[in-house]
């Protein structure tokens, strides 16, 4: 490809155009999949040479990557204004843990927000913490008690927007800003909106994550994570993935680099449904709550349009006066939501959750609300027709109460 002001072009253009500029994937459209984990080399000398330079587009052995994934990074990496470089991780999860291993040891403290995803928490608690990593969990709404969390061990705050499950906006360029004044490596997951919808590099954070097994992929057929970060911190996740043997599977690298080509469609036509949705659950006496930062007048509204360009099809609410098994029977009772984990996909899911297990320091439910505002429900929509799910949703609502 040639020709252009690449530094120009709009983040439409980019999702096609990323990942194709390479020698390794100049001469295609759709860059092969590339199986191999054995690289030969003509001679000693030139096996020699190869082995300090580690970065990509450099064969040397299959854990370092082949034209499938680094045609990913740098898609990926073109998306993030700022970055420099992407790793490529076996899960979102394995993204986050990768990531924090590679800014923390024994000794140092990490600051966790408290709506955080929950195996984000399970990991600060469990394997940081046999490694000697101190955690302590912050509201990320309390400026002052977040910086009265730090002392002179806080080497990192892990950080998430919207909260997992909650929805809640919090101020990243703001907490960003109080990390680093005193040392600490801001990062954040980004999933919900992906580089599309919120830049974190941009806002101040040093490291974004996101579980591209959501919208990257789109097809619910594929696990993978990412960390994107600028030049210094990208050398480290870079050696820490390495050290820690990850590496993804080519196959799967050329279906998030398909996914990533129609993301921009899906988000715009998952969150315009969503939004609809947002809505309509507003103007039912079923609903007491409804949690979706991009609906105009709810909590959060006001960042979410300072700081987003775009939203997703994730979003919550909580029943009014009803019990665990109302809304089992709402759930049940519906045809084109499935019940299941993950979101991001094409097709639509309904999941109940509790949020007591999952909070420390945040009370749920939440300040002013009345204490049977506790059962919530999370729908991950998809790319069904907005009115054949508004209709499932009230079969039901009217199944819930039939029982």
């Amino acid at each position: 490809m040639a020709g252009g002001d690449d530094k120009n072009r709009k983040p439409a253009t980019r999702l096609v155009t990323g990942g194709r500029s390479g020698s390794f994937a100049k001469d295609v459209v759709n860059p092969p999949v590339w199986r191999a984990s054995t690289h030969l080399y003509d001679t000693c000398e030139d096996l020699r040479a190869r082995r300090p330079r580690n970065e990509d587009g450099q064969f040397y052995y299959g854990r370092r990557g082949s034209p499938t994934q680094w045609a990913l990074c740098e898609a990926l990496t073109d998306l993030e204004p700022g970055a420099g470089g992407t790793v490529l991780y076996p899960s979102g999860l394995a993204a986050i843990v990768g990531a924090l291993m590679a800014v923390l040891q024994n000794g140092d403290v990490l600051l966790v927000a408290d709506n955080a995803y929950d195996p984000t928490r399970n990991t600060a608690m469990g394997v940081l913490k046999r490694f000697g990593v101190e955690h302590r969990f912050f509201d990320p709404h309390d400026l002052a008690g977040f910086e009265a969390a730090f002392c002179e061990r806080t080497r990192a705050v892990m950080l998430e927007v919207p909260g997992s499950l909650t929805m809640e906006m919090c101020d990243i360029p703001a907490l960003a800003a109080v990390a680093r004044k005193h040392g600490a490596v801001s990062l954040v997951d980004n999933t919900w909106a992906t580089a599309l919808g919120f830049r974190g590099l941009e806002k101040g954070c040093d490291i974004v994550i996101t579980a591209l097994t959501k919208h990257v992929g789109g097809h619910s057929d594929l696990m993978m994570g990412a960390a994107t970060a600028g030049k210094a911190w990208y050398r480290r996740l870079r050696l820490g993935a390495q050290q820690l043997g990850h590496v993804v599977s080519p196959d799967d690298a050329a279906l998030a680099l398909r996914g990533l080509r129609t993301m921009g469609l899906r988000l715009e036509r998952e969150t315009q449904t969503a939004l609809a949705i947002a809505e309509w659950l507003q103007q039912r006496v079923e609903v007491a709550h409804v949690l979706c930062p991009m609906l105009p007048g709810s909590p959060g509204h006001d960042l979410w349009q300072r700081d987003f360009t775009g939203g997703c099809g994730l979003l919550s609410f909580v029943l009014a006066g009803r019990d665990d098994a109302a809304r089992c029977r709402l759930i049940d009772n519906l045809d084109l939501f499935g019940i299941g984990y993950s979101w991001g996909g094409f097709e639509s899911l309904a999941l109940p959750f509790d949020v007591e297990p999952v909070r420390a320091v945040m009370a749920w439910p939440k300040s002013g609300w009345g204490v049977e505002d506790r059962y919530a429900i999370r729908l991950s929509i998809g790319l069904e027709d907005a009115d054949d799910l508004i209709a499932d949703l009230a079969r039901g609502f009217a199944a819930m109460d039939e029982g």
